[in-house]
């Protein structure tokens, strides 16, 4: 992005100054005035081809049941910067307290169960992690359908506790999908817990199923995959767009994110006659970067945004800064015609959506999803024309 000068620079603040005694500032920063004093975007419009139709289905959105006994293990283990592998959580566990775990130590006992016989993994998990009744997870299965009306599926995340995923892998079908070999493949979003460490109740469906994940991964996520008893193709995605099929791309973006995790890998889809659609696992890079990106790097459909389904990673935790009321403002600039929210964009954010009349598709609240402010567990969105 160029410099701006001294003289726009000025001229722009006695605009804004202008618009305050109108209005207020905000106004004049969400209004079309403020486009004159931005340097000129320079756009790829890289053409990744187009599909008719995205259906998503959420096997499981709820990464925890509890966010005060998360917060209060992270807190026990030294805050939010430590190591997720050392945290002592199910099902990498060592028996040795919060913030003393120790990856090899865990799977010493786990590994001779996994990923066939689960039941006895999570029994030895429960005895050694804290709180094991508290990790729920993330997945949810993304269907997309070709021009010539072919349907590809392609699982999003494998989610987090074991006992939990394999309940909601059976009722969502994924169990009966991925052993009939209907799914094509496993994209990990990112490393942390809630949406990877559920990852052998995949395995015991499919070993040999192709999984992508971000090349930022580190050894022991790595080691985690093979542990869990993988044995198929793995395409570590690096910096960047990587097209999969017409009118799909993965993006991954190299950021820092809590408990030491590095990268996240998000999706882009260009619906026929709608316009983009964008699917993320938690959004760690933000919603605005996540937006911005793909008006940056994409063609699509009526140059213009259409859908959105994710965690936006707002407020997933419930506590709220007045800061975050410019990201919920923020986003009106790109006129969403259809938003699925889902637990990690946080409760408060969902329902301030709804509030400034967002076109927010509303859940069911089943299967202890706790609000139908956003999409629940076994609940389906759809962007077709």
């Amino acid at each position: 992005m160029s410099d701006i000068n001294r003289r726009t620079f000025v001229k722009g603040a006695a605009m804004g100054l202008g618009a305050g005694l109108l209005g207020t500032m905000g106004f004049f920063s969400y209004s079309n005035a403020r486009k004159a004093f931005l340097p000129k975007v320079e756009r790829k419009l890289t053409d990744f081809g187009v599909c008719k139709s995205v259906k998503v289905t959420n096997i499981s959105e709820t990464s925890w049941f509890y966010n005060d006994v998360f917060m209060e293990n992270v807190r026990a283990a030294g805050g939010l910067l430590v190591d997720q592998y050392t945290l002592n959580w199910a099902p990498l566990g060592n028996g040795k307290g919060a913030g003393k775990g120790n990856y090899n130590e865990a799977m010493a006992k786990l590994k001779p169960y996994l990923p066939r016989n689960l039941e006895k993994a999570w029994e030895i998990a429960e005895a050694n992690s804290i709180n094991p009744d508290n990790p729920g997870g993330f997945s949810c299965l993304i269907e997309v359908e070709s021009m010539e009306g072919e349907v590809t599926k392609y699982l999003l995340d494998s989610g987090w506790a074991y006992p939990w995923m394999d309940q909601a892998f059976r009722r969502e079908g994924i169990d009966k999908l991925l052993a009939d070999n209907k799914i094509k493949a496993l994209l990990v979003s990112h490393e942390h817990m809630d949406h990877y460490w559920g990852v052998p109740v995949t395995m015991k469906y499919r070993p040999d199923v192709t999984v992508y994940h971000p090349s930022s991964f580190f050894p022991t996520g790595r080691q985690y995959l093979k542990d869990s008893g993988h044995t198929g193709k793995v395409v570590e995605v690096a910096k960047g767009l990587h097209k999969v099929q017409p009118g799909m791309a993965l993006f991954m973006f190299e950021i820092p994110i809590i408990l030491k995790v590095f990268g996240e890998m998000s999706l882009y889809f260009n619906v026929k006659d709608l316009g983009l659609v964008s699917v993320t696992g938690c959004c760690h890079q933000g919603i605005i970067l996540f937006a911005d990106t793909a008006y940056r790097e994409l063609k699509y459909e009526r140059d213009r945004f259409h859908g959105l389904y994710g965690g936006l990673h707002i407020s997933p935790f419930e506590d709220w800064d007045p800061k975050y009321d410019d990201l919920v403002y923020g986003l009106k600039k790109w006129e969403l015609e259809k938003i699925g929210c889902n637990h990690c964009t946080g409760i408060m954010t969902a329902r301030k959506f709804v509030d400034a009349n967002y076109p927010v598709v509303r859940g069911t609240a089943r299967f202890r999803s706790k609000s139908d402010v956003y999409l629940g567990n076994g609940d389906v969105i759809t962007f077709k024309a």
